[in-house]
């Protein structure tokens, strides 16, 4: 894309009224703002040094940097060396927050349009070969640069609710899943960050609001969590999904074990090459999990590659896990890489054409595979409703079997402060094994005791 589809955010002087006034009241606006007189002292400190010690700085006043015009900025300086999904969810906060920061002025475009607009084009970096905007998101763009309220406008805090009120509806008008609203309000508490340290805002605007975002569960839901028997039955009707020949279950079955056998997340099994791997004939074989391969879309990446290559979650460039990989698992991986080979890069898993395999294509495979599976009553309840569940399911089995939580938070790429927290659930029956043994022990004194 050209560099002229940014000259887009330039807004007009508009005399617009401030939220819940009928006309503009500047001198009310700068006394409800003062917090931005120590904005003023930055960037006249700013000027002075750019101009040199004879420079005479004249006073600007009140900044008048719309919030589009600061979140295109934003969302530019914070796009090299990020991740593809924080850059995605990055532009969906801000699309979120600047379809509530603008007036309802006339010809104002439909939701999905607007929405389309700013998620495709205000709020990227184009990489390599990326063409401009078509002219209808060219004019959305430019009607958001005349729309668009100033930032400071922020410190009115009626509109500064209404702006956090907006991360926490969806598209249908439903509530947002709260790890959906906790992401985007830390977009925006970032981005005010921003706006403070570039001397636009003297204060964080949301310092005047008591809004929070609700308490997420932070432990895993027992419903989900599969015991071995049903981890196995999924595996088997895996390999039925799609006919023989095209094999679209069968050349997945080795992914789907990688995550329940040795708890590894979606984008690092799909990751899995074989000179990472060690795959004795017999034994535990073992795993170096360096690389992974999350899915984000071509308009996200540096490369254009729909997927992002990136290293271990929250952990430093270059650090690796090493993950034993049970007997049963290292059968599974011989025989696939024997029956399917191996893709150019080595990987054991990948599509028909050898490509990285997509979120689409394993999660029909999977949904698949659990109705063949599961009986109609369990299929209907939340067990194993996503590949990331058999995940769950190996370290809820690790920590059942007594395994040491520091050895389950090593294999698992987890703190042990986040496998205590969220993964400590035992099998799917865990309440009749405890439940039996309670039996046992409470059958013992049933008995008469015996005579001294």
């Amino acid at each position: 894309m050209d560099s002229n589809a940014y000259d887009l955010v330039a807004a007009p002087d508009l005399a617009v009224p401030l939220h819940g006034e009928g006309r503009w009241d500047r001198g009310s606006a700068v006394a409800e703002m003062a917090g931005e007189f120590g904005a003023e002292l930055v960037r006249a400190i700013r000027a002075g040094l750019a101009q040199g010690p004879s420079g005479v700085h004249q006073p600007r006043g009140l900044s008048q940097l719309t919030w589009y015009a600061f979140a295109v900025e934003y969302a530019r300086a914070h796009w090299p060396g990020r991740a593809a999904k924080t850059r995605d969810e990055t532009s969906e906060a801000l699309t979120t927050v600047t379809v509530a920061m603008c007036w309802d002025l006339p010809a104002r475009p439909n939701e999905a349009l607007l929405r389309r607009a700013l998620r495709h084009w205000a709020f990227v970096v184009p990489g390599p070969g990326r063409s401009a905007p078509p002219a209808d998101d060219r004019l959305v763009l430019q009607w958001v640069a005349k729309a668009s309220r100033p930032l400071v406008d922020l410190h009115d805090p009626i509109l500064a609710r209404d702006v956090l009120e907006s991360l926490r509806r969806k598209l249908d008008g439903g509530e947002a899943a709260v790890e959906t609203m906790r992401r985007k309000r830390k977009v925006l508490v970032h981005a005010l960050g921003y706006a403070m340290e570039r001397g636009e805002l003297g204060s964080n605007p949301l310092n005047k609001v008591r809004w929070r975002v609700p308490k997420a569960a932070v432990s895993v839901d027992p419903r989900v969590v599969a015991n071995p028997y049903q981890a196995r039955e999924l595996l088997t009707a895996i390999s039925y999904v799609g006919g023989y020949r095209r094999a679209r279950g069968r050349r997945l079955v080795g992914l789907f074990a990688g995550m329940y056998y040795a708890g590894l997340r979606p984008e690092e099994a799909i990751a899995v090459a074989l000179p990472d791997c060690r795959l004795p004939s017999t034994g535990w074989g073992r795993l170096i999990v360096h690389r992974t391969l999350p899915q984000a879309g071509k308009r996200w990446t540096d490369t254009g590659d729909y997927h992002d290559e990136r290293g271990l979650k929250n952990r430093p460039p270059g650090e690796t896990r090493v993950v034993p990989l049970p007997p049963k698992l290292v059968t599974l991986w011989r025989e696939s890489v024997t029956t399917f080979g191996t893709a150019d890069d080595g990987r054991l898993f990948f599509s028909e054409r050898g490509g990285i395999l997509s979120y689409t294509a394993y999660h029909y495979v999977w949904r698949e595979a659990r109705a063949l599976a599961l009986s109609p009553a369990l299929a209907s309840t939340p067990l194993a409703k996503r590949p990331y569940d058999l995940r769950h399911s190996a370290l809820s089995t690790w920590l059942c079997a007594g395994a040491d939580p520091a050895e389950v938070a090593q294999r698992a790429g987890n703190s042990v402060e986040v496998l205590l927290t969220r993964y400590a659930k035992c099998l799917y029956d865990r309440q009749s094994i405890n439940n039996q043994r309670i039996d046992e022990l409470l059958s013992a004194y049933d008995r008469p005791a015996h005579p001294d």
